[in-house]
């Protein structure tokens, strides 16, 4: 069953509650081990795909360290204020079966933004994992960020995607090799995932 739906999501949620969020002293104290972990996470989650597009994909983990650093930037100390974080990142935490990336659109300059962002609206559903035989997995945006992020004229430097396998994809994924690709009109790029990244993420496609 299917936290993000409302249906009970059991006692192998993956989920986040505010037991798992330190409190500010606590964080301070073990944030620079905890960072080289969470770096030493997202190195191995982390597909560069062309010269101007990644993606990292996200998990529990992930959506902690992102949480406990906006807690700490903001100082938030109450359970409401974090709570609200709560409920925005584990939105982006995958269920079993899943993929959840975070993707980027990495530029700098003002031109170079001005000339690139116009041209890649809707690269957020042109992002395709291909199988070893020959299935596709295309990405879908996340509900709740997919408006806000992209208008027509114009699409967001950042956008949050989600990918959902059946059991024989899952089973084909883990076989390799596996392409990450965009096929948007304006950009057009790909890269296999290395064995290391397919490992990892499969923490997060099965249970």
């Amino acid at each position: 069953m299917n936290a993000r739906n409302g249906t009970d999501p059991g006692p192998r949620s993956r989920m986040l509650t505010l037991d798992d969020i330190a409190d500010l002293r606590a964080y301070e104290r073990d944030r620079d081990t905890y960072r080289r972990t969470v770096i030493e996470l997202k190195r191995r989650r982390r597909v560069p795909v062309g010269s101007i597009v990644s993606l990292v994909f996200e998990n529990r983990e992930t959506m902690r360290a992102q949480i406990q650093e906006m807690a700490r930037a903001e100082k938030m100390v109450s359970d409401d204020q974090i709570q609200k974080e709560l409920d925005v990142y584990n939105a982006l935490i995958p269920d079993p079966g899943e993929l959840s990336a975070t993707l980027f659109i990495e530029l700098t300059g003002e031109d170079a933004l001005r000339n690139w962002l116009p041209r890649l609206v809707g690269i957020e559903h042109s992002v395709v994992l291909g199988l070893p035989d020959g299935d596709r997995v295309r990405a879908v945006p996340e509900a709740a960020h997919a408006d806000a992020l992209t208008r027509p004229e114009i699409t967001a430097s950042v956008h949050y995607i989600r990918f959902g396998f059946t059991p024989a994809q899952i089973e084909a994924f883990a076989a390799g090799p596996v392409t990450l690709a965009v096929d948007h009109p304006e950009y057009r790029a790909e890269s296999v995932l290395s064995d290391e990244v397919r490992t990892e993420l499969l923490t997060d496609l099965r249970p």
